[in-house]
């Protein structure tokens, strides 16, 4: 028979210590009941010290003392409800329903914690995902089973991008697979899940996305919780009911803030800028759970969003993050200030697994060179653009001032692109053949003859 314990030795921000404690294991779920109200809260073990023990708290300490609590260890770990119906329902970040429905009730329940994939059980990501962005698609593709983060500023349109993403992304035209989006904000603004909830129900997408929300003046413990209930929900749609499933996060900066608040408040020795030493395998943790099973259908593709503090890309959030996953979408300060959205700085940006993504059988035969193409022309444009800095763009050479124009028209045409546009994947390398045909043949050196014989724009 489980215990309950009346007295707390000691609060500490969103953690408490109970001493004495027998019979209790890592990760037990734990109620916590004001006796004067009744109001029960909801906490884990975290640390189990010979018989002392801490709890993290997932909802506010606030009035919690010595003397007027229970603490009840349930002999349970935190497990969700699983169940197609999760589909279309908003949730906080403890998997409660806030949408006003009713709570999911289903035989399958699982760990949030998840399973560890097998190394040797993975497949390698094949096939891509349509974001519907030009800037993505066509030059940093997302592939199935793909960890691809978005490095953002403070400031920056982020929001506005996984709202665009999530509304306009799909498994490729003339494809019937199962596809759904598990979408999770962590540490929002109320104003900002209400941009969310009203693009998604706008767009009519809603049905076929998962929310969980995590509001900036929630508990920190529950930011911690948060992404795990989200890839969770993910895992069982992918796994066991054979669906597609692209978990969009936002904001990763915002978890890793509350992993070192709970770290100082445990009194652990911090490393880099006082974030815990563990974050790396606290990251991976939750990265690591994305990709493909052998013999298996379903996917789960991974795009977490984060805010770099200072745009500092060697910030250890960034810096961890681009250890763990394959490649990175940057969003640049200097194109928002030119009215540029959405933002994505091409040059600083890839998606390493896009080589065996792309291509004939997957998109298009001339993607992989299109893409190298456009890359290496706008690269020559920042070239082109330094010196004309220096001598006038009246004197640079004629094939330089022909980069000029395709810099300018591929940020305008290209990147450039309305918050409702959706563009799929042929539209996107339809394009940058037209904006190639600004250069000289004799610039585009990456395009092979029979691609340049067959797309190549005749009417300009």
């Amino acid at each position: 028979m489980k215990k309950e314990y009346l007295k707390i030795d000691k609060v500490v921000g969103p953690l408490i210590q109970i001493s004495d404690v027998d019979d209790v294991f890592y990760g037990e779920v734990v109620d916590i009941v004001e006796i004067s109200t009744g109001k029960v809260k909801k906490g884990k073990v975290i640390k189990i010290d010979e018989k002392k023990v801490t709890v993290q708290v997932f909802q506010s300490t606030a009035g919690l003392a010595a003397g007027n609590s229970i603490i009840k260890f349930t002999g349970e770990s935190f497990n969700l409800p699983m169940s197609l119906d999760l589909q279309g329902r908003i949730f906080n970040g403890i998997g409660e329903p806030i949408d006003n429905g009713s709570d999911i009730f289903s035989l399958v329940e699982a760990n949030i914690n998840g399973r560890p994939i097998n190394p040797m059980s993975r497949e390698y990501p094949r096939n891509f995902i349509q974001t519907g962005i030009s800037s993505i698609d066509t030059l940093a593709t997302l592939i199935r089973g793909q960890k691809l983060p978005i490095f953002s500023g403070n400031g920056l349109p982020h929001n506005e991008l996984a709202a665009q993403i999530v509304k306009q992304a799909r498994l490729g035209d003339n494809v019937h697979e199962d596809f759904a989006i598990v979408f999770a904000a962590i540490g929002v603004k109320h104003d900002d899940e209400k941009f969310f909830r009203k693009s998604f129900d706008d767009a009519n997408v809603m049905d076929r996305v998962v929310m969980f929300v995590n509001y900036a003046d929630d508990p920190i413990a529950e930011r911690i919780t948060t992404p795990r209930c989200a890839l969770t929900v993910a895992e069982y749609l992918a796994f066991e009911k054979h669906m597609h499933i692209l978990v969009v996060m936002t904001d990763i900066t915002s978890y890793c803030e509350a992993l070192r608040e709970i770290s100082s408040a445990r009194e652990e020795v911090p490393s880099r800028k006082g974030y815990p030493g563990y974050m790396y395998s606290d990251l991976a943790s939750l990265y690591e759970r994305a990709g493909m099973l052998k013999d298996q259908v379903g996917s789960i593709t991974f795009l977490p969003i984060l805010t770099m503090p200072n745009d500092d890309i060697t910030h250890p959030i960034p810096d961890l993050t681009g250890y763990i996953t394959e490649g990175q979408v940057v969003l640049g300060r200097d194109l928002f200030q030119r009215s540029i959205y959405p933002p994505v700085a091409i040059l600083p940006s890839l998606s390493r697994l896009m080589k065996d993504g792309v291509g004939e059988g997957f998109t298009r035969e001339d993607h992989a060179e299109v893409a190298n193409q456009l890359f290496a022309s706008y690269s020559k444009v920042q070239e082109v653009r330094d010196l004309s800095q220096i001598i006038g763009e009246e004197d640079l050479s004629p094939t330089d001032k022909k980069y000029m124009a395709f810099g300018r028209a591929f940020e305008a045409k290209f990147l450039n692109q309305g918050f409702d546009e959706s563009r799929n994947i042929m539209q996107s390398l339809n394009l940058g053949w037209k904006l190639l045909a600004l250069l000289p043949l004799t610039e585009l050196d990456r395009l092979s003859p029979e691609n340049i014989e067959k797309y190549f724009p005749k009417e300009m």
